[in-house]
């Protein structure tokens, strides 16, 4: 049963008003809540472990598939692993993400271990959040993995979020290209209070004609601490680039580590990356036009991390 706390958790991270159309899994606390497939799309628990695959039919056109994940219950650290094969020639997006609403002071947590194989001219767009609240002392943990391998002229644009009151997370992303696939990986955190977060990401251009785009945006708040590490490594003529841009506010502390590995004459390989505050300018342009500090400051915070 889905009550108004799974609702708003839901609502949150993947979008969901209700129970939504087409293929989806939904998992509270460990457990499986409600499934359902469809013709092109099917989901299936895997043997022997706490996870799904789900398999979607080559050729299949504007179609998605749902899997978020809510958390309530306290002392629960839960994990799953995940597989996705996303059949040749189609057309498809996924959407997951975790909510945990912690109400104790016990620590709840989960961590989400994806994988996914996307078949030859394949496009697939994933989507992931991650958020907590709720008015208990025990901390809020999520830890996740997206390993992604790319056979040729497929294309993967990945958009993973923190969007608040995660208190330590682990995040991994890694991808393997094959010739002429595309990979752009766009990654939003936000800490804040003493919250601490690692993104690691490693990405190997092994085809010809492969390209990769990692874009890293971060907010870094109060006493909270952020460190980006990321590793682009080109096997053959391909392309690729870095750009991680953080915005820090009171105490925080960010490090920033983009590496850059050549292993082909052919091989283009760029980075940018940049550390700064909040212009004095841009609050100062905001509150002219009526806006409160902290209203400034927000619209700012929310249009950087867009």
């Amino acid at each position: 049963m889905i009550d108004a706390l799974d609702k708003e958790l839901l609502k949150t991270v993947a979008g969901l008003e209700a129970i939504p159309k087409g293929a989806y899994n939904i998992r509270k606390n460990g457990k499986l809540l409600t499934r359902n497939v469809s013709a092109n799309i099917d989901i299936e628990s895997l043997e022997g472990s706490k996870g799904i695959r789900v398999t979607i039919k080559p050729g299949t056109k504007n179609e998605s598939v749902h899997i978020p994940v809510i958390l309530t219950q306290a002392g629960l650290y839960d994990i799953v692993f995940n597989e996705f094969i996303v059949g040749e020639d189609s057309d498809v997006t996924i959407v997951a993400g975790c909510g945990i609403h912690c109400g104790s002071a016990e620590s709840e947590g989960h961590e989400g271990i994806h994988s996914f194989r996307i078949g030859r001219n394949a496009r697939m767009k994933y989507v992931e959040k991650h958020y907590a609240t709720g008015p208990g002392k025990g901390k809020r943990i999520l830890n996740p993995t997206t390993k992604v391998f790319l056979e040729e002229g497929a294309s993967a644009e990945m958009e993973l979020s923190q969007i608040g009151g995660v208190d330590n997370t682990k995040r991994v992303n890694e991808a393997e290209l094959s010739a002429g696939s595309v990979i752009l990986i766009t990654e939003h955190v936000l800490t804040e209070s003493d919250q601490h977060a690692v993104s690691s990401n490693t990405i190997l251009l092994k085809g010809s004609g492969s390209r990769a785009n990692m874009v890293s945006r971060s907010v870094i708040k109060g006493d909270s601490r952020q460190i980006f590490n990321a590793l682009m490594e080109a096997r053959a003529k391909c392309f690729g680039h870095i750009e991680c841009d953080a915005i820090i506010m009171d105490n925080g502390m960010n490090e920033t580590i983009p590496s850059l590995k050549a292993l082909h004459p052919d091989a283009e390989l760029t980075h940018e990356a940049s550390i700064g505050k909040i212009a004095d300018d841009q609050l100062l342009k905001l509150m002219c036009l009526g806006m409160s500090y902290d209203d400034a400051v927000n619209a700012i915070i929310q249009g950087f991390l867009k």
